[in-house]
């Protein structure tokens, strides 16, 4: 009988992507807590430790994956291109790398996927408006729209074949763990509230689908968190703390990223004038 999720050491996690920043944040921060901590990446990663396993996986190789996950409880899927891309790099591995990693959990017999969405996700949202989960997708680029894609599969997976999944939208992950620039006093997560969203999504008893954004307690934020709230997370950090040195030392924003939930997505390849973006029907 598997395990509940809320008894965390009997958990098995595995976490796509855990060379890249978030990962080994989290790999840090989650060391000891499950009863297996499987750690793959295709980049080198630090040996592994007590509770750990690491191993070598393509996200592009459906078997592999598949083989990967036998046996464990959770996904945590970070894997993929993490900034604005050409389409030849985001297809192969934010489109269908993603799949893929839902298909093999699927097969594998995986109960919970926690996806790493982005705020990139509804980035072409005006900034002067307060945004929750339930706002339509508005991507800023090919990143956005990978991470809209991501979503859909993941609603598609909860409904269809019954995993529990959890998508977050996550805001401004700095490896510094310090806002730099005037938007991150909006989008800033810390890392150990990233730490804390992450077991929240993987421990919580019973959820279907939710979606919530990776944000810290940050006075200045204009997203609604209410369902990270139901997953119990209790941030404890606010970049308020940095205002002052992020203010006296940021270059002026962008005009058009300004704008925009996205900042400086938006004006990457930006042909013509903001104001179409407010235009259609209501």
């Amino acid at each position: 009988m598997a395990a509940p999720f809320n008894e965390a050491s009997a958990l098995r996690v595995l976490i796509t992507g855990a060379a890249g920043n978030i990962g080994r944040t989290l790999r840090a921060h989650l060391k000891g807590r499950y009863a297996l901590l499987r750690l793959t990446d295709i980049a080198p990663q630090e040996d592994a430790g007590p509770g750990e396993e690491v191993a070598t996986v393509d996200i592009g190789d459906m078997a592999a994956l598949e083989n990967s996950m036998r046996g464990i409880d959770c996904v945590i899927h970070l894997a993929g291109v993490p900034e604005e891309a050409p389409w030849d790099k985001v297809l192969p591995l934010n489109i269908e790398g993603c799949y893929n990693v839902f298909e093999a959990a699927r097969r594998a017999g995986v109960r919970r996927v926690v996806f790493a969405s982005s705020n990139h996700a509804v980035g072409f949202h005006r900034r002067e408006t307060f945004i929750d989960t339930r706002v339509e997708p508005r991507p800023d680029g090919r990143y956005g729209v990978s991470k809209v894609f991501g979503e859909a599969v993941g609603r598609l997976y909860a409904d269809k074949y019954g995993l529990s999944v959890a998508c977050l939208r996550i805001g401004s992950f700095r490896p510094d763990n310090r806002p730099s620039e005037s938007r991150h006093l909006l989008t800033w997560i810390s890392h150990r509230d990233m730490a804390q969203l992450a077991r929240r999504c993987l421990e919580h008893p019973g959820y279907h689908f939710v979606m919530a954004y990776g944000v810290s307690d940050n006075l200045r934020s204009r997203w609604d968190n209410t369902p990270a709230k139901f997953l119990g997370y209790r941030p404890q950090d606010n970049a308020e703390d940095f205002a002052a040195h992020v203010l006296a030392t940021s270059p002026p924003e962008d005009p058009i990223a300004a704008q925009f939930h996205g900042g400086m997505y938006c004006p990457i390849e930006f042909v013509g004038d903001t104001s179409r973006i407010d235009g259609g029907p209501p």
